[in-house]
């Protein structure tokens, strides 16, 4: 099988090496502000809901679910989902994460266009990465390099959808930390100091889920390139 190839592990060991440092930073730093409590007093439920308001979002609902750091905005059902951490903890992290999200909705809201455009990528994006690997696979087998090219370019589409996610996030953050300075629910050089922190190091899965992609599809690449020039040998 092609993920037994040495050339494989060659390529993706530094991008998972990358992605589990990311993952870990994050959960330390989490960890650390979650630690610290907001001079605000209130929590992160309660934070979302005084930054919607303030904002005119009022057709968002916010919910609480289960899990950790599995807090996302869903834009088909303007909803915003907060981990329990989040939603009841009055904590620097939860309110940085809660008010990133939020800045989520403000985008959906405002018809941001990075955010419409990786929007659009995703049906793409769910075909090519099933069908990519296996019209490449194909491909090799029977030794039709078009065919596993072809493959590769459906594969490219998660490479694409990650390097757009990238200022989505970003800009999501830069918001959140403006509607938390603005309002008033982060006070003080550490609060602040904290925010920045939490998103930052939030900032870092997506470039390390960015790393990972292009790894990978260099991986795809380089097997497809190499299996052409043998046939032409």
């Amino acid at each position: 099988m092609f993920y037994l190839n040495p050339q494989y592990l060659l390529y993706m060991a530094p991008a998972l090496l990358v992605m589990f440092l990311a993952q870990w930073y994050v959960k330390s730093t989490y960890r650390k502000w979650g630690q610290v409590p907001a001079r605000s007093r209130i929590n992160g439920a309660e934070a979302a809901q005084r930054l919607k308001s303030s904002g005119g979002l009022h057709d968002v609902q916010i919910q609480s679910v289960q899990g950790e750091l599995n807090d996302h905005y869903d834009p088909r059902k303007k909803v915003l989902k907060l981990s329990r951490d989040v939603s009841q903890g009055q904590s620097v992290a939860s309110l940085a994460i809660a008010a990133h999200e939020l800045g989520h909705a403000m985008q959906d809201k405002e018809g941001y266009l990075p955010l419409q455009f990786r929007s659009m990528l995703v049906p793409a994006v769910n075909i090519g990465s099933t069908l990519g690997w296996i019209l490449i696979m194909v491909g090799l087998l029977i030794n039709l390099t078009g065919l596993a090219w072809l493959g590769v370019v459906a594969f490219s589409g998660g490479a694409v959808f990650a390097l757009a996610t990238l200022p989505v996030e970003i800009n999501a953050s830069a918001r959140a930390k403006k509607l938390l300075n603005q309002s008033g629910l982060i006070q003080g050089q550490k609060e602040k100091e904290g925010v920045n922190k939490v998103l930052n190091a939030a900032a870092l899965t997506y470039v390390a889920s960015l790393f990972t992609a292009v790894m990978q599809l260099l991986y795809w690449i380089s097997l497809v390139s190499g299996s052409g020039g043998r046939r032409r040998r």
